[in-house]
């Protein structure tokens, strides 16, 4: 069996994060093949093009991270109608300087959750357009804007819904399909250094 390294990123820096919780659900509910380490964010400097020709070591640390990532799973909030500022912090840093761009070609799914009823469906869509600008090769469906409440996600990775529990399910099936697709057309190493 084929394992694939899953990178991911908890757009949230709260320390009581609803999406860090609900990455926790898709981890234990993903297929065996994919095996999941986070990219933290919350240590990134605010980036400018000041930095370019001598990156800090946290962004160096992000850029390798997702050089070492055959595919990329974010897991955002919605702030304000949109993506939180540390996640796009992130995404600049790692597709920055111009031509050295960490997104490149990889394999990346979106999803999110809030305690609204649109769960994250506009800060998806944000987030969706700044990595189709990064040339990631998105899964576009299906589609999961998930609503959060203790009582569905009671913690630990747990999900006391079943037909919840079999969409998320279905979701990371559907990413692992998508995840084979694309490295089949363009295989990506998984295990290089990032380029400075």
């Amino acid at each position: 069996m084929t394992t694939y390294k899953v990178g991911y990123f908890v757009g949230s820096l709260s320390s009581t994060s609803v999406n860090r919780e609900l990455a926790k659900v898709l981890i234990r509910l993903a297929p065996e093949e994919l095996e999941f380490t986070e990219i933290p964010i919350g240590n990134l400097p605010l980036y400018s093009p000041d930095h370019d020709a001598s990156y800090p070591p946290e962004a160096v640390a992000l850029k390798d991270a997702i050089h070492r990532s055959q595919a990329i799973l974010f897991v955002t909030p919605e702030y304000n109608r949109s993506i939180p500022g540390a996640l796009k912090n992130a995404i600049d840093w790692a597709s920055r300087p111009w031509g050295q761009n960490a997104f490149d070609h990889i394999p990346a799914a979106v999803i999110g959750a809030s305690i609204g009823q649109i769960g994250t469906a506009l800060a998806q869509q944000a987030l969706r357009g700044v990595l189709s600008f990064c040339n990631a090769r998105q899964m576009t469906a299906p589609e999961a804007y998930i609503q959060f409440n203790d009582t569905l996600f009671p913690g630990d990775g747990q999900v006391t819904d079943e037909s919840t529990r079999a969409f998320l399910a279905g979701y990371m099936a559907e990413f692992r399909d998508h995840i084979v697709r694309v490295l089949t057309v363009l295989p990506r190493e998984g295990s290089g250094a990032a380029s400075r």
